[in-house]
């Protein structure tokens, strides 16, 4: 088999393989026709890793198994999860040969041509030595099959792959056992029809580029003094102590304040998840792989995640916002679609965004808080989920505030501590490498995460709509501390939760001068602490409606 469209036209997908040994030469030969692929700024990042240990496929096979089923009770309907069931879709066991192919994204620790636009070109690349792989085994009459319904992380810690290499998936390599009738094998099985000629779309039209302003005016709280006096009254002349009731009074005051009313109510309660991904968790700082971030998102549309329970028994509706994903998720998926880019940039090198990105992240996070409003809602807790953003906060308020980076760094999801180290030592450098302006939305563009920024501008927005806006965690509160610093008087509005384990928070807090309401050692995020908080909030509320005062009980009160 010479002529390369025939080579390329036979490939297939195989499932299924004959005993035959792969020959060294054989796959030297196709090993050799990856390494000529292209690669992003000559980086050689594509990783290749060969497998004939009987147990280490066994294992490799329970891993496939388990996904198997979780991707079988995904399917539309019965009959097509009995369709599903019936389909090979993997080899591990029987063929000769298993590949791991990945790429090495450390590469991106020092600059890298060709990624400044998408850090996924290393992966692109390896995809295309993939495809010679497959292309040169088809030539020397072997195959390859693609098996990727695995759990990633069970999969690397199985075989020991370090932390920082990002595996495409398994390779089943040897002979194939048949070509399925010329053709794919699902289309063979009449899964699905490959379309007989590709989707082409020629362009011959264009729009210009229009950048997307946010403004905010910085404006001075006005406190109705009358209003406050007369709250304060019915607060202190309810059927106890002046001051018994604690923050609940303090609570109390403040929510009547916002709502412009002596019979303060929450109305259809929101807590907003923003979720995103960052650059700068390439380069090891956090205790799990980037591919989590996508995985919690299943986990909170799948209903199974703690925000999920919090948000259930206290009647709060939750929505799950796509800020800037590594991930193309179904276009179906009850979420939010508010997506900048896969990810930010490594700060460690360039900037996280750029201008319009972030002008585009605060309007997003605006339009989403307007549109609950409209709905009716006056109250909206902010969450939020994205491997390495924890780190990006902490560099955030250290470039914001008086302190250290030292000061502003914690174990996130919980790195040990030479991986705390290593994180220390990254920020360190990213926050060395800076040469811009110590203008506000210069350092956000450089060190901002879209779901920091969008959470920043949902909350500027809750103020202008006069709704209670309830804050989370440490990641949280540095979204309102960029809120705050476009808008001191969004304070007025901010409800803080929790103070969680994450050790700036406490820092932050003392810096806003605000008081949160638990101190439960939590450090999930998600919006956890609005939802745990919600119930005490509605107690503050509850006694200022509800409890009787002096007079209409008929106490005295002296």
């Amino acid at each position: 088999m010479n002529d390369l469209y025939e080579i390329i036209a036979s490939r297939r997908d195989t499932r299924h393989f004959t005993t035959d040994k792969v020959p060294n030469e054989v796959l030297e030969k196709a090993i050799e026709a990856g390494h000529q692929a292209p690669s992003v700024g000559l980086t050689d990042a594509t990783r290749y890793y060969i497998i004939e240990s009987d147990t280490i496929k066994k294992k490799i096979k329970e891993l496939f198994l388990a996904y198997h089923e979780k991707a079988a009770n995904t399917t539309d309907d019965e009959a097509q999860k009995e369709s599903y069931l019936k389909l090979k879709l993997e080899a591990i066991e029987e063929a000769p040969i298993g590949m791991v192919i990945g790429y090495d994204r450390s590469v991106l620790d020092s600059f890298t041509i060709g990624t400044v636009g998408s850090n996924e070109a290393i992966k692109f690349s390896a995809v295309c030595a993939t495809q010679n792989i497959w292309l040169a085994l088809t030539e020397q009459g072997y195959s390859m099959g693609w098996v990727s319904i695995l759990n990633y992380y069970d999969f690397k810690t199985i075989l020991n792959i370090p932390e920082h290499i990002e595996p495409l998936g398994y390779f089943c390599i040897g002979k194939p056992a048949t070509d399925y009738g010329n053709q794919p094998m699902l289309q063979q099985l009449d899964w699905k029809e490959k379309k007989a000629v590709a989707n082409v779309i020629k362009l011959e039209e264009m729009q210009e580029v229009t950048k997307t302003t946010f403004s905010v005016e910085k404006e001075k709280a006005n406190r109705n003094e009358a209003l406050a006096q007369k709250l304060q009254h019915k607060i202190d002349h309810k059927t106890k102590p002046e001051g018994a009731l604690g923050l609940l009074e303090k609570l109390a005051l403040q929510i009547g304040l916002v709502f412009k009313t002596e019979t303060p109510e929450i109305k259809n309660p929101h807590i907003v998840v923003f979720a995103a991904d960052h650059g700068i968790a390439n380069h090891g700082v956090s205790a799990y792989p980037q591919e989590v971030t996508r995985q919690m998102i299943t986990n909170f549309l799948e209903g199974g995640a703690a925000i999920n329970v919090f948000c259930k028994q206290n009647d709060i509706a939750l929505e799950i916002v796509d800020a800037g994903v590594n991930y193309d998720f179904p276009t179906n998926t009850n979420l939010i679609n508010k997506k900048v880019a896969k990810g930010t940039q490594s700060f460690l090198q360039t900037a996280a965004m750029s201008y319009t990105e972030m002008e585009l992240c605060l309007k997003n996070g605006a339009a989403i808080v307007n549109e609950m409003h409209q709905k009716g809602s006056n109250c909206i807790g902010f969450g939020e989920m994205g491997i390495g953003n924890t780190s990006t906060a902490s560099v955030l308020l250290s470039v914001l505030t008086p302190f250290t980076i030292e000061e502003c760094i914690g174990r996130g999801t919980g790195v040990t501590n030479e991986k705390l180290e290593n994180k220390l030592k990254i920020l360190s450098q990213a926050i060395q490498n800076y040469k811009g302006t110590e203008n506000l939305d210069d350092l956000l563009a450089y060190f901002g995460g879209f779901e920091i920024l969008q959470m920043a501008g949902g909350m500027l927005q809750a103020y202008q709509n006069n709704m209670l806006i309830l804050i989370d965690g440490f990641i949280s509160s540095v979204a309102f501390l960029i809120a705050y610093k476009k808008n001191p008087a969004i304070k007025t509005n901010a409800i803080f939760c929790h103070c969680s384990e994450e050790k700036a928070h406490k820092t932050l807090l003392d810096y806003l001068e605000v008081e949160p309401i638990l101190h439960l050692r939590m450090r999930l995020g998600e919006g956890s602490g609005c939802a745990v908080a919600f119930p005490i909030i509605q107690s503050a509320i509850g006694f200022l409606n509800e409890m009787a005062s002096f007079e209409s009980a008929g106490v005295s009160s002296k």
